[in-house]
């Protein structure tokens, strides 16, 4: 979005694999550091390991970086800001919040209460110290608002993200002959990582629920595609996947079932082309992207109705917003599959929608108007 405005962006990071990436960033300066600091210790203490890892990436940026950035723009893990912050030339930082990282861990013990204790302070106290703090949706700003007391005085404006669209036109579709069964009719897809917040086995027991309300001919035209980010360094991500595996074997639809752990832009495109529907399962989704990808690609997603989803979809119109629950999952993967008038309107109401209201023309335009406020 910078880039397109005519700004020269440096992305630093401290993993980084070109075969395993977005797209996008391929053509950008990337710089690796603080790689070598582990992520957990005996798989322990994660929260404090991307603290210091950042905290150290940022020291890295500052003295190995050559030229004086503008503008810093740091997003997800706060700690690296105080660093920045006392540089000795000072630049102004903006700070994208995604969510408050304290809500995303569980407090199940005293002592894991206790070890939160320093980490969300410092959490709340270095987020603070942001020169501009945006947010990715108004449900993430009332959550920002609830969660860091001491910054009540801070209203967040909310940057939507948005879709890179030039790249969903130029990309040609990939074969998926021989990831899909022969002749299923209706092809679903869930797409999320493999982690067990996404709820995924939401998707595979609507599937088993949507089994019971079809004949079998009927059922022997039902797939579900579950692709999903794995990274294999991650402990979760390997775990999950096979708790899904059995999950699907337990239910007996493993048949109708697909598990991709890796797929290329290619092979996404060509899943939502030929998709009927995708299953969007978290709950509270801080905002969510992939319901504005298979919006654009023209396919009605069923969401759970909370969080970024009830701000990016609408109701009835571009997809369906349920309940948490296999039943009204199954529900609205049955309406689809009845009434294709119904699954074509939402098709075209939904590409709208993202054109009109999630373009990436509004979010390089409000970005680049933040990045201008910064450095006047």
């Amino acid at each position: 979005a910078l880039r397109a405005r005519g700004c020269r962006v440096r992305v630093w990071t401290a993993h980084y694999d070109p075969g395993r990436c977005f797209a996008e960033t391929r053509a950008l300066e990337v710089r690796q550091a603080a790689g070598w600091l582990p992520r957990s210790l005996a798989g322990r203490g994660h929260a404090v390991c991307a603290t210091l890892r950042m905290a150290v990436l940022a020291f890295c940026a500052l003295v190995l970086g050559g030229e004086r950035p503008d503008v810093f723009i740091c997003d997800q893990v706060s700690a690296c800001i105080p660093v920045l912050r006392l540089a000795r030339n000072r630049k102004k930082v903006l700070f994208y919040c995604h969510f408050p990282d304290q809500l995303l861990t569980e407090r199940e013990s005293f002592l894991k209460r206790i070890y939160r204790l320093p980490l969300d302070w410092l959490e709340e106290y270095t987020t603070g110290m942001a020169d501009c703090i945006v947010v990715n949706s108004r449900f993430t700003a009332s959550v920002f608002k609830d969660t860091f007391k001491s910054l009540s005085h801070i209203n967040p404006d909310v940057l939507y993200p948005s879709l890179n669209i030039s790249s969903f036109e130029t990309l040609v579709p990939a074969d998926i002959t021989d990831l899909i069964p022969k002749k299923k009719k209706f092809l679903f897809l869930s797409i999320n990582r493999y982690e067990r917040k996404k709820n995924l086995p939401l998707a595979l027991e609507a599937l088993h629920e949507l089994r019971g309300r079809l004949d079998s001919h009927e059922w022997n035209e039902v797939h579900l595609v579950m692709a999903g980010g794995y990274d294999k360094r991650v402990l979760e991500n390997v775990e999950h996947y096979e708790e899904l595996r059995r999950l699907a074997c337990m239910l007996s639809v493993n048949d109708h079932v697909t598990f991709l752990t890796s797929f290329s832009d290619e092979q996404k495109i060509s899943l939502f082309s030929n998709s009927v529907g995708v299953l969007y399962t978290p709950s509270n989704e801080h905002f969510g992207i992939v319901p504005l990808e298979a919006m654009y690609m023209r396919c009605p997603v069923i969401a759970v109705n909370s969080g970024g989803p009830l701000e990016s979809i609408v109701h009835n119109v571009t997809g369906f917003l349920c309940d948490p629950v296999p039943m009204q999952f199954s529900e609205a993967m049955l309406k689809i599959m009845r009434d294709p008038l119904l699954k074509d309107s939402m098709a075209a109401a939904g590409r709208v929608r993202v054109m009109e209201k999630f373009s990436s023309e509004a979010f390089a335009d409000r970005l680049y108007q933040y990045v201008c406020r910064l450095m006047q």
